[in-house]
Parts: structure tokens; C-alpha cells; sequence
């Protein structure tokens, strides 16, 4: 077989999509977190494959784990666009193996331990490894010229974030010339600062490259001691202090604005946040970018989104939706919708109201009904005069509330 050469056709790509995703429960209650919806028809590993297509990374593997089934189905009916045997293109689906003696992955290093046989097999030069769990729009091969430039064993790509918020990722500390002289795991107190810039920090995104003889090599290492078996706890901390050639690569974001747009879309509220983000007039995440397209391969073919009834009178109802996202095979059948986003195959009925909120696929909203600052997950029905994100204590004693007070909705659940 023919394989592909040149700096992309020596790199192997693994996509680190097996996280349990508490943080998001309920709705990982029944998939993963990379197959949790966003955006009225994608899933949030869209965006990072949508990345790797239109950066011609066409060689790669999904690592799964937990509750993997929507995620496996996902992949292999809607991204068979990378399957190319005869240009050696590929997108395959590795659960844990279990070669190594191993039962579920431990950690970041774990998960790509257990799979070395791959890259043995493979025989890359450099492994470009990403989370399938980050909303943002990057080209990779900008970061993989920037890795061999600089000749680096492992290049981390970094963003600027607030420093409060340095205790939930990896904050790393660079000379003038962007090599990384520092590393802290989401320290809790005394994050190092930007100099200059004393309220930022620059934070890991968890999208590295490795030469892969040092990436097997520390791995391997690392599987036979007692640690956390995790790149941002263990491994980039050690090879900083062996002063391996580690890099900082500054993230381009491919949205072209003045602010850079990257979201862990980790907890309840940040992933609310992020899909609010989507409806405002001009956001930062631009879905409608033909030059860096976010594709969602696997949809069914629906009708297109309707609004009916546009009466007068006392009892006048109409059918419309403002400032919000309406996917195919949604009906607006006389309700209101107000800065939500609408999955396929929603139904808005009569009198009812619906705003600030996310409904997933297939829920019905029953008539005179009213939603506010909710996640309705898939399949639920709202019934006639119900109200949800109206009184914060009834909320609680039958969904989960978030600190900032988002209602969610379990999938299916009976009301």
C-alpha cells in the first residue's frame, strides 16, 4: 500500500475521546461526553474532527471508552469521509485493548500506552494527539510546521484565559523564545501570570505533538511507576524538568476575530454557556464559515423547519422563533421560541414559550407550556401547562440545577 508522505503523512493522529464526563451528568448519563449535541445538529467531537479534515490530518484514531456506543455509531456512519485505504486515509475506533494487561484506561498516558502496539504498527514519526471534548477551530499543520521549526520532542498548544480560571486546566510558564520552562497541573493558589499581563495565564489545551520515540519512551516509563499516568500531571511536568525540548505553540484561531474563541465544554454551565454563545447576533464561533466549515456528516435527511399560525384576535398565537437556532424537522406550531437552540425534530405547540434554553432531538414542548433557562435532553415531553426554569425549588426536587440555575431534563424522562 501506497502511504502518503510529507510532514502529515508521517504524523498519526489519536483522538483522546474517553472521559466519563461527570461533570456533565446527566447529560453523559447514557454517552460520552465527545457525543454529547451542540449546536442545535452536531456533537461536540465534530468540531475537532471537522478540524482535522480541513487541516488534512487524514490519518487518525478515537480512543473510546465509557458508554461509547452513540459516539461509535457517530463516527462510523458519519465520518467515513477519512476512509481512503488506497491514499492510506483512515478514522478508526480503538476501546481500550487490553494488551498491556491493562483493564479501563487510567489516565491521558495510560490511554495512549495501551495503544503503542498502534504506533508500532503505524511507524509514525510524530503523533498529534487532541481531546474530542473542545469546541474551537484550528488548523494543525500550522502547529505541526511551528513543532518541526523548532525542533521539539513535544509541542503544547496554549491559549490566554482569565486567571481564575487557571485552577481547572494546565498553566504553563515560556521564555522569549516559546520554549516551556514551567508547568503546573490546575494549580490552586499562585498561578504564574503572564508577564506583562498580571490577570492571565497561559493554559494548556491539551493538543500536543510528540516525537514518537520520546512519546513511547516516557509512557512506557511512566506505566511502570505509581503516578496518575497523565500527560498534564506527569509526563510534560517531568520532561520540562529533564529540559526535554518542550514548546508552546500560541493558538490561531481559525475564526479570524480579535478574541480567540476555545471552550472546554466540561460542566453543565460552560457547555450552556458555549451553545448561548451560538445565538448571539455576531458570535465568535462562527458556524457559518465556508472557508473552515464545522460538518456534521451524520443526519438523517429531514424536512426543512416550519412555523405555523399567525393569528389575531384575543387568543392569537403565532408560530415564530427569534434570535435562536432551528434545526430541520423542528415545527413551530403557534409557540414562541426566544434565544434557544433547537435540535432536530423538536415541536414547539401552541401558547407555549420557550426561551433561553437548549432542546435536544425529538422533544415536544405541550401547549401553553413555558421553558426558560433549561437543557431538555432528547426525547421528552413537556406536558400541556408545564413549567420548567420557572420556580428554582421545584426545579431541584425533580431535575438537576446548576450553580447558575440551568435546569436539566434528563434524557426521556416522564413528566
Amino acid at each position: 500500500m501506497r502511504r502518503r508522505t510529507g510532514p502529515l503523512g508521517n504524523t498519526l493522529t489519536l483522538i483522546l475521546a474517553g472521559g466519563q464526563g461527570e461533570r456533565l451528568y446527566p447529560l453523559t448519563r447514557d454517552r460520552a461526553k465527545p457525543a454529547v449535541p451542540f449546536g442545535g445538529i452536531y456533537r461536540i467531537i465534530d468540531f475537532t474532527l471537522s478540524n482535522c479534515l480541513n487541516s488534512g490530518v487524514r490519518r487518525l484514531y478515537v480512543l473510546t471508552q465509557y458508554k461509547s456506543f452513540s459516539l461509535d455509531r457517530h463516527i462510523m456512519l458519519g465520518w467515513q469521509v477519512f476512509n481512503k485505504p488506497e491514499m492510506h486515509e483512515f478514522i478508526g475506533i480503538l476501546p481500550p485493548q487490553q494488551r498491556t494487561g491493562g483493564g479501563w484506561y487510567l489516565g491521558t498516558a495510560d490511554a495512549i500506552f495501551q495503544n503503542v502496539y498502534i504506533l508500532e504498527r503505524e511507524k509514525p514519526e510524530r503523533v498529534l494527539i487532541l481531546a474530542g471534548d473542545h469546541v474551537y477551530k484550528m488548523n494543525y499543520q500550522e502547529m505541526l510546521d511551528f513543532h518541526m521549526a523548532k525542533k521539539a520532542e513535544l509541542t503544547i498548544a496554549c491559549v490566554e484565559v482569565e486567571k481564575s480560571r487557571a485552577s481547572q486546566l494546565g498553566i504553563v510558564v515560556v521564555n522569549e523564545d516559546q520554549r516551556v520552562i514551567g508547568f503546573k497541573e490546575k494549580p490552586r493558589e499562585n498561578p504564574p501570570a503572564i508577564p506583562g499581563n498580571p490577570d492571565k495565564c497561559l493554559a494548556s489545551m491539551g493538543i500536543y505533538i510528540f516525537n514518537t520515540d520520546t512519546l513511547v519512551r516516557r509512557v512506557s516509563a511512566d506505566a511502570r511507576r505509581d503516578s496518575s499516568h497523565d500527560f498534564g500531571k506527569d509526563i510534560i511536568p517531568e520532561m520540562v524538568a529533564d529540559s526535554t525540548a518542550v514548546y508552546a505553540y500560541d493558538f490561531k484561531d481559525e475564526n479570524r476575530k480579535e478574541v480567540r474563541y476555545w471552550r472546554d465544554v466540561g460542566t453543565i454551565d460552560s457547555y450552556y454557556e458555549a451553545n448561548m454563545d451560538l445565538v448571539q447576533v455576531t458570535p465568535l464561533l462562527n458556524l457559518y464559515d465556508q472557508d473552515w466549515p464545522i460538518r456534521a456528516f451524520y443526519e438523517f435527511q429531514r424536512p426543512p423547519a416550519k412555523f405555523v399560525f399567525n393569528d389575531e384576535g384575543p387568543n392569537a398565537r403565532r408560530g415564530q422563533a427569534l434570535d435562536s437556532i432551528v434545526s430541520p424537522g423542528c415545527i413551530i406550531s403557534g409557540g414562541t421560541v426566544i434565544r434557544s437552540i433547537l435540535s432536530p425534530d423538536v415541536r414547539v405547540n401552541s401558547y407555549s414559550q420557550v426561551s433561553d434554553s437548549i432542546l435536544m432531538e425529538g422533544v415536544n414542548i405541550g401547549r401553553y407550556a413555558k421553558v426558560k433557562r433549561a437543557i431538555v435532553d432528547k426525547g421528552v415531553n413537556i406536558p400541556e401547562g408545564a413549567q420548567i426554569g420557572c420556580d428554582p425549588d421545584a426545579d431541584r426536587a425533580r431535575f438537576t440545577v446548576t450553580a447558575q440555575g440551568i435546569a436539566v431534563v434528563p434524557k426521556e424522562m416522564p413528566l
